[in-house]
């Protein structure tokens, strides 16, 4: 059972109540990604307090266009996105501070009537709490019913449609954060992403683009260097975590476009030989020298690929939107048929 937080408008399921949220899905990745032949762990561990703090500075980095492309394309379209959708439900997946959501929720409470429900679903709880107070009391109308959770275990707990009293669902997965997961594994979550959509609901889903080489790799190897702290701060995490030594400056930030998947690849290259002991598991993780750990795919999309894996999803492009330099896209989806 999972515990709530209950205010006027307001309701907050903790989806982690009773577990050591998200200790155990750590504890089986870097045990699974650690010892297979070529080491990797999955981005989502980036992102404790000092991994979001970064993340943000990173979004203020001239190189990284995804965020500020994303954020303009809704400050042009978000009127006409939920006069295209008729939205009064906005769920959100990995809402973090909301910042660009706030867009569709001002588009959404524009209209008649003014009823609308926000519905995020986010690792942070402080987080999810504090937005939800925030935009209750920005917008009379809306009702929030946030999940502290993780996307890829908890899609099941996300609320069936409200029922309100026009206007359909709109189930928001922003940031190009698709693109990380690889191929089979994109295709499943988004036939789950298909299971929170009636007929008439759609996803909108932001994508980064295929584009010149060297804009992509400059956007996660930035001049500052706030990637590359990002990328080692994972391995802060395991230390804190898991009772790891790792020694973050023992690693070199590594970020790539692999051109025959289409996808940057952030990796950690071993400076030395070495050996780091993860206490809480028992295991011993030995690096030669110029090993290298992959901690993040990004894969980059054109209309073709999108629309395949969307239709192996079980739906289909309905209409995408990009920025005036063709860099990032929000499309909006339906279920086929």
């Amino acid at each position: 059972m999972s515990a709530t937080l209950v205010a006027d408008r307001i309701l907050v399921e903790d989806l982690f109540a009773g577990t050591d949220r998200l200790g155990s899905t750590l504890a089986d990745d870097v045990l699974d990604g650690l010892t297979r032949p070529f080491k990797e762990l999955p981005p989502k561990h980036f992102y404790d307090a000092v991994g979001a703090e970064l993340f943000d500075r990173i979004c203020e980095q001239p190189e990284y266009y995804p965020t500020r492309c994303e954020r303009a394309i809704l400050e042009r379209d978000a009127a006409a996105i939920v006069a295209a959708t008729d939205a009064r439900e906005l769920v959100e997946l990995g809402s973090g501070t909301a910042a660009k959501t706030r867009l569709l929720l001002t588009a959404m409470a524009d209209r008649e009537p003014p009823w609308l429900r926000y519905v995020p679903l986010d690792v942070t709880a402080s987080m999810v709490q504090a937005c939800a107070a925030e935009l209750t009391t920005t917008f009379s109308a809306l009702e929030v019913h946030g999940l502290v959770g993780d996307f890829e275990h908890h899609l099941d707990r996300v609320p069936p449609p409200h029922g309100g009293p026009t206007g359909h669902r709109v189930v928001a997965f922003l940031g190009g954060t698709i693109g990380n997961f690889p191929p089979g594994s994109r295709r499943r979550f988004l036939r789950r992403l298909a299971g929170l959509l009636g007929d008439e609901d759609h996803l909108l889903l932001g994508t980064d683009l295929v584009k010149d080489p060297a804009i992509l790799e400059a956007a996660y190897d930035d001049a500052a260097g706030i990637t590359a702290a990002f990328n080692r701060n994972v391995l802060a995490v395991i230390n804190r975590e898991l009772d790891g030594d790792f020694v973050g400056d023992a690693f070199d930030h590594v970020a790539f476009f692999d051109r025959d998947h289409e996808w940057i690849e952030m990796r950690l290259r071993a400076r030395r030989p070495q050996r780091v002991r993860i206490a809480a598991l028992g295991l011993d993780v030995t690096f030669a020298a110029g090993e290298e750990l992959r901690t993040e795919i990004s894969a980059k999309f054109t209309v073709d690929r999108l629309a395949a894996d969307l239709a192996a999803a079980g739906l289909e492009l309905r209409e995408q939107l990009t920025d005036d330099d063709g860099l990032f896209a929000l499309s909006l989806v339906r279920r086929a048929g």
